[in-house]
């Protein structure tokens, strides 16, 4: 898929809808690896939605599918060390020590860069591999996601108005 189709399959499928639902969809937008908050926030605010809304929904959704990914990653790892017996966290000292390393600086500027170097699923799934524990990943990219929504939504509000659109 193009990231000219993505544009158009998402303008389109937000002007099929009205009301609610169309938040509801920049919600479950949000959720989508093609689509996130980067392309689903400029073309909503773009169709005349509440800038504030879409990105409360946006947030939302990008805050949903981040914590799904840390989750189901934790729980998986914690499967695989009940059924084999061993801890795939421990496998070896330098493991170790670069873990130490990641942990003193590396979350907090995958929080922050990771969502448009690599989209946020990519992301979450890297810090919660990384990561020192689940609760302290989330929060990161939470905080993270924070900060991309707000800009975001400043930036397509801002480019609207200079564009005259809005």
């Amino acid at each position: 898929m193009t990231p000219t189709t993505t544009l158009l399959d998402v303008a389109s499928t937000l002007e099929s809808t009205t009301g609610v639902s169309q938040y509801l969809l920049v919600f479950a937008l949000a959720m989508v690896p093609a689509v996130e908050p980067f392309v689903v926030i400029p073309v909503a605010i773009g169709l005349g939605l509440d800038p504030f809304l879409t990105g409360v929904a946006a947030f939302g959704g990008s805050v949903a599918a981040v914590v799904a990914i840390v989750l189901a990653r934790s729980r998986l790892t914690e499967w695989w060390r009940r059924q084999t017996g061993t801890d795939v966290t421990n496998a070896s000292d330098r493991y170790g020590r670069a873990r130490r390393v990641w942990k003193r600086y590396g979350l907090a500027g995958l929080a922050v860069a990771g969502p448009i170097l690599a989209g946020i699923h990519l992301t979450a799934l890297l810090a919660s591999v990384v990561g020192p524990d689940d609760r302290v990943t989330i929060a990161w990219l939470v905080a993270g996601l924070a900060a991309w929504t707000g800009a975001l939504v400043a930036a397509s509000v801002a480019g609207l108005s200079v564009l005259g659109i809005s």
